[in-house]
């Protein structure tokens, strides 16, 4: 597949099923507005689920990408573990941040999400998980992996607040994250 093609096809699955839902996208949307055959799709993507494993993928390469600027911008240890509620307001103002979450949307519609999806799902949470835990470990040592868990679920409820007030920022979830620290 060309990359042109190719980036036509992911912007497109990107766009419907993080803002419309997966279930809720038929595949023939997609083609509609990638512009493209369902053979070339195909080509590509030997499924629905494998389509929506690549387009969750980009998105998290992108998202780490955006949380490394947010980082990079921090003075001081606590500005380097803050920074993921920086990334998040900066991920949020990008065309392809969403209304909330795709990777819990994602979770969401699937009760037991395919091989391909669930590995990026993993790979997500893992990647949240592990960049918290050395962002914190300097803050406080040996208690990096609890802090991190605790900020997991900010972040996660955080995300999860836009379906309520899809104008919600991430000034609650920064203030209970700095009163956990030291």
């Amino acid at each position: 597949m060309r990359p042109g093609t190719e980036q036509r096809v992911l912007d497109a699955a990107e766009e419907l099923f993080f803002s419309r839902g997966i279930a809720a996208t038929p595949m023939d949307v997609v083609l509609e507005r990638a512009h493209v055959s369902s053979a070339t799709l195909y080509r590509g993507w030997s499924s629905k689920e494998s389509l929506v494993a690549a387009a969750l993928d980009r998105r998290h390469d992108d998202w780490v990408a955006t949380w490394d600027r947010a980082v990079d911008r921090a003075r001081d240890d606590r500005g380097r573990l803050l920074a993921v509620f920086d990334a998040l307001d900066d991920y949020r103002a990008t065309p392809a941040g969403s209304r909330w979450c795709a990777f819990l949307g994602t979770a969401a519609e699937y009760v037991d999400a395919p091989a391909d999806v669930r590995a990026v799902l993993d790979r997500e949470t893992d990647t949240l998980r592990g960049r918290l835990t050395e962002a914190a470990r300097p803050l406080v040592g040996g208690r990096a992996s609890v802090l991190a868990e605790q900020l997991l679920l900010v972040v996660s409820g955080s995300l999860a607040m836009r379906l309520r007030d899809p104008a919600a920022g991430t000034v609650t979830a920064r203030a209970v994250a700095d009163a956990l620290l030291p």
